[in-house]
This record gives C-alpha cells, sequence and structure tokens, in this order.
C-alpha cells in the first residue's frame, strides 16, 4: 500500500476549559475524496483548522506529516505553500471585487511593481473553465448566487496549486442542482489528482461519494470506513458518530392539531424596493394551534421573505394584504411589535443575523425578553443566569457554563441557544427558518425532539426547510411556496418528495 499523502498523529487541541481534540490520529491517501464526520463539537473543523495552520504549530500537540515529511506551520501561508487549500463553511469572497481578483486575492500576478490585469483575466478564465462555471470573470461576486461563489472558492485554491483541498459544510447552503453539481466536481478534482477532505453532514452525500470516512466523536478518533470494501453506510456512520443507534430520526406524531387558527394570512404580498419587484404576490395560509406546518420550496422561491414579512418586516418591504392572530387583524412595523404579540423568528443564518458572538451565553439567551430580568431598566444578573441555566438544561446545551462566549459552542449548541432564546420570549407561534442547517444527525434528534414537545404543549411552528425528509418527517401540513406564490397545500398522508418538487417547480 503506497503511503497516505496526509498524517495527523496524535494532535490534541485545548481551548479554556474545553478539550476539543484529544490524542486524534487522522490519515488520508492520496488522490481519494476522504469524508470527515461526527457531531456538531466532534472536533472536525478544528482537526482542519490545525492541518491549515489556522492554529499554527505550539497551539496544539502532535505531528502533521506530508508525504512522510514533519510539518510546522506558523500560519495559513505556510499550509498554502505546502498544497493545502481550506474552503470554509462561510465563504471568504470579497463581495465588491470581481471574480478575477478575488481568484488572486492575495497570490496576485505582477510584471514588476505592476499588478498585470491582462495575465489576471487570462488566468482567472483558465481556473473558471477548471470548474466548470461558465461566466465572464469581470462580474462582482456579489451578483452571483451561493452555487457559484462556493465555484470561485474552489477556482482560488485550485489557482494556487492546491494539492490537498479541505472543503467544510460545502453544500450546506446550496440547493440541490448546486449540490450535485459540487459533488459532480470533486470526482473531477479526483481524477486530476487533486486529494480532497470534505467535512459534511449529509450522509447521503457523504455515501454517494466518499472513498474513505472517518468519524470523531467528542474530540476523539473512532473509527476510518472503507467505502470500497462496503463498510459506510447510513446506519453504521450514525451508530459511530453518536455512540448508539438512532432508528428513527423524527420521532413520533403523538399531538394532534386543533381547529383553532392561531394565525392566518389573506392575499399577502410584498413589493421589494431594493429589488424593484413583487417578491410575494396573493398567499393565502392557516396556522393551527399545536400544528407544525411545512414550508417547503427552491431557494429563491420567497419563503425566508414570507417569514420575514410576517415577523415585523425587518427589511422594509411594501406589504399588502391582511394579518390575523386569533381572528384579530394586526400589523407589526417592527420585530418588536411582533414579539410582543407572541411571535418569534429563529433565522436561517445564525452566525450572522441570529447570535451576538463575542457574548456568552445567557446574555444571547435573555435578549430577547430583557424586561423580563430587569429593574428599573438594569439587568438582575442573577435571574439571567438562573434563566439561562433552566434552557441549558432543557436543551441540552453542552458548554462548560453559560458564561461560555457563543462564538466557542459547536453549530449545534449554537442553533440551542438561537432557540433557548425564543423559547424565552414565550411565544405562540414560533417560525424556524431552516432549524437543523449545518448541525449533525444527533443535534437534528434534539430539535425535532424538541419541536415535538412544544406543539404538545400547545405551540404552532411554522417550519422553512430545504430538506425533503425533514419537511415530510416533521410536518402535519405542508404549503408548497414557489415564484412567490403558494403553489399548493398538501396533507401529511398524501405529502411526497415527487409531489412537493413538482408544486416547486411549477
Amino acid at each position: 500500500m503506497t503511503p497516505p499523502i496526509l498524517e495527523m498523529k496524535n494532535i490534541t487541541k485545548e481551548f479554556p476549559g474545553v478539550k476539543a481534540l484529544d490524542n486524534v490520529s487522522f490519515s488520508v491517501q492520496e488522490g481519494v475524496i476522504h469524508c470527515l464526520v461526527g457531531e456538531n463539537g466532534a472536533g472536525k473543523s478544528t482537526l482542519m483548522k490545525v492541518l491549515s495552520g489556522v492554529y499554527p504549530y505550539g497551539e496544539y500537540s502532535g505531528e502533521i506529516l506530508i508525504r512522510g515529511v514533519p510539518q510546522r506551520f506558523s500560519g495559513i501561508r505556510d499550509s498554502e505553500k505546502a498544497g493545502i487549500g481550506i474552503i470554509y463553511q462561510e465563504l471568504a469572497l470579497v463581495p465588491e471585487m470581481t471574480v478575477y481578483e478575488n481568484i488572486f486575492l492575495g497570490n496576485e500576478i505582477r510584471r514588476g511593481m505592476v499588478m498585470d490585469w491582462n495575465e489576471t483575466i487570462r488566468r482567472a478564465s483558465q481556473m473558471l473553465r477548471k470548474v466548470r462555471l461558465d461566466i465572464n470573470p469581470a462580474t462582482r461576486v456579489k451578483d452571483l448566487g451561493v452555487g457559484k461563489q462556493q465555484l470561485i472558492e474552489i477556482a482560488k485554491a485550485l489557482s494556487r496549486e492546491v494539492k490537498i483541498l479541505i472543503l467544510d459544510e460545502p453544500t450546506s447552503a446550496l440547493n440541490e442542482d448546486d449540490s450535485q453539481n459540487l459533488l459532480n466536481l470533486l470526482r473531477d478534482l479526483k481524477a486530476q489528482g487533486v486529494t480532497c477532505i470534505m467535512i459534511s453532514h449529509k450522509l447521503k452525500e457523504v455515501i454517494a461519494i466518499a472513498d474513505a470516512v472517518t468519524v470523531l466523536r467528542d474530540g476523539r478518533t473512532i473509527c476510518t470506513l472503507d467505502a470500497h470494501k462496503g463498510e459506510v453506510s447510513e446506519n453504521v456512520l450514525i451508530k459511530n458518530m453518536v455512540g448508539r443507534e438512532i432508528n428513527h430520526i423524527f420521532p413520533p406524531k403523538e399531538h394532534q392539531p386543533s381547529d383553532e387558527v392561531v394565525l392566518e394570512v389573506r392575499n399577502w404580498g410584498a413589493y421589494d424596493p431594493n429589488l424593484g419587484r413583487k417578491i410575494l404576490k396573493n398567499i393565502n395560509l392557516k396556522l393551527h394551534k399545536g400544528e407544525i406546518l411545512g414550508i417547503a420550496g427552491l431557494m429563491g422561491s420567497g419563503r425566508t421573505e414570507l417569514a420575514l414579512s410576517l415577523f415585523g418586516n425587518s427589511r422594509g418591504y411594501h406589504l399588502e394584504g391582511e394579518l390575523y392572530l386569533h381572528g384579530q387583524r394586526r400589523q407589526f412595523s417592527h420585530p418588536h411589535e411582533a414579539i410582543r404579540a407572541g411571535l418569534a423568528y429563529l433565522t436561517e443564518d445564525r452566525k450572522g443575523n441570529g447570535l451576538i458572538l463575542i457574548q456568552d451565553v445567557k446574555q444571547n439567551i435573555s435578549l430577547a425578553n430583557l424586561e423580563e430580568i430587569s429593574r428599573n431598566g438594569i439587568v438582575d444578573n442573577n435571574a439571567e443566569v438562573k434563566i439561562a441555566n433552566q434552557y441549558k438544561m432543557v436543551l441540552n446545551i453542552k458548554t462548560p457554563s453559560v458564561e461560555q462566549k457563543v462564538m466557542n459552542l459547536s453549530g449545534g449548541n449554537q442553533q440551542k441557544v438561537c432557540l433557548g432564546r425564543w423559547l424565552f420570549a414565550r411565544p405562540e407561534v414560533l417560525i424556524l427558518d431552516e432549524p437543523t442547517r449545518g448541525i449533525d444527525v444527533g443535534a437534528k434528534y434534539e430539535i425535532y425532539t424538541i419541536m415535538t414537545q412544544l406543539v404538545q404543549q400547545g405551540m404552532s411552528i411554522i417550519m422553512i426547510s430545504s430538506e425533503l425528509p425533514e419537511i415530510l418527517g416533521m410536518s402535519d401540513r405542508i404549503y408548497v411556496v414557489s415564484s412567490g406564490r403558494i403553489a399548493g397545500e398538501l396533507s401529511a398522508s398524501e405529502a411526497t418528495q415527487e409531489k412537493i418538487m413538482q408544486l416547486a417547480t411549477d
């Protein structure tokens, strides 16, 4: 057997109060697609940050070898020189700059002291062809969708003659077509001799593309499985990831929605002055007490815009139509008014819009309902700690303390902090926008269980999701949105993936 292109031996990395990696060993053969899986907080991203020089030599113990040669990276520049490129879940492109400027940012082509823009554009075009992206390299990045931006990140890595390409959750924000296109590109790169390491929570994608899979759990290496020997299956991966078998990803439906209508919108529409067009048109929907109402549709169909227009219209859309809560007509001009009326909205972008990352867990949880724990305008710190610890226990938030900064938590635990904030606001209607995006199967099950318990207690939930199994597994009823309109309504019993996709693409 040929020696591996990469070996990481006995890697240990600690943060204050947390051992993120505990004696982890990880090796990758050359010219393969090697997937790295595990629950949120298992140490996957931390391990790749050690490999890419984000955590330099001296901040961890253990050894990194590339083709048998020990490496001591003092930063990202060193890892890039060794042929390692990393693409993070949050893309690192400059929106206002052109595609060609982004591809060679930090690696500019010069003739003497002057930028050689003609050569830059020529080479950028070559890189775009390599990633099968047919666009003008002079296009500004802000004018491109997430799928194309992801390919530009890969083109940027290839321009540096990368030998090992690390991708952290590369399909988490992509639709089905863009995800498939990306996976096909990884197969092409593999054929060209590029070794790919992919972190993903989407186990079906892992099974479809991986040559080998390494499972981490609680900062330790659990196993490495060879796909070509038939060792990789969804059940095997889940069992090794969570340390137990999960036979049913979705909890049993033990609740029965009532006939009482909690929220209703009639002839609802929205005009976006920034885009100069209508984004929602003649929407009619009802939400019943104790119901999980699924909202399905393709990216750009208007699902998030619908949620934001109901929750205080923070983007300043010009609205039309009628909104009713318990039969009373209401109109919200700010999210604060919606919160007071019993609505809550958990955003799809927890890091950008959902959390204050530099603040701690208790501050993030209390934020939506400070009035309850304040006296004469001053926050009662003891009450804040008590409330935060209550939700830490109820939601099983894995953190050493509620004083821990949210930026140091895993994605699944960050999502639970977001959820804890809105539960503290005690809403009647909870809008969940992509509630399990970028979190692992164990954390997903916990979120699903919490949702089931909430509707059993009488809360009503609107769940927006791009994952059709999630829509089918959790919803009591489903609306399908297409081009800003309700394209159809399906009961849970009649809904199938095929029916939803047919309505979504009408």
